[in-house]
């Protein structure tokens, strides 16, 4: 398997590598990346089950529990439901979000996609995720899945990282240039 070594080199990058491995041995990759996205989604919607996972004051064997009872309400396939009682018990549990993230860049990567990370200052409706995907595929010259995020701070644009390109075409950074230049 080619993943990068920025991918590997990090403790979530390891892990999801091992959790992809395991997956792609067993021909479970989608079963294995709909849970993830289902426990992506979880943490985005319940601030309870988002600072369960964050909570470093819950013993390792019972954070271990409570995700594998919770496997079936999440529909979560045997891989993953074994995979988070495994980060539970190692004490990993606080690596979710990051192992979430690297496993759907190699997944992308092994059906030949890209993964581009957009922060945009409010959410983007369905013409403009499909104008901005076009765009971006034919710079990237193939297909490109998005994941999106929202920040105000931006104040509007976007900021596109794609591969080791960043492309910041935020109101913000505009304005910051804008004032330097005024200063001379």
């Amino acid at each position: 398997m080619e993943t990068s070594g920025g991918i590997q080199a990090s403790l979530a990058g390891r892990y999801a590598t091992a959790l992809f491995a395991l997956a792609r041995d067993e021909r479970q990759i989608d079963s294995v990346v709909r849970g993830l996205d289902a426990l992506d989604q979880a943490l985005l919607d319940s601030r309870e089950f988002a600072e369960f996972v964050e909570s470093p004051l819950i013993r390792r064997d019972e954070a271990a529990r409570t995700l594998t009872a919770l496997a079936a309400e999440f529909g979560l396939d045997p891989i993953t439901t074994n995979f988070v009682g495994v980060l539970a018990k190692n004490g990993r549990k606080r690596e979710l979000r990051k192992i979430i993230r690297a496993l759907k860049r190699i997944a992308a990567e092994h059906r030949g996609e890209t993964v581009a990370e957009v922060v945009t200052a409010r959410p983007l409706n369905d013409d403009q995720v499909a104008a901005l995907k076009a765009q971006l595929r034919s710079r990237a010259g193939r297909d490109v899945i998005l994941e999106p995020a929202v920040d105000p701070n931006i104040l509007g644009g976007l900021v596109v990282k794609l591969g080791s390109q960043r492309i910041d075409a935020s109101i913000r950074t505009k304005l910051n240039r804008l004032a330097a230049a005024m200063k001379g």
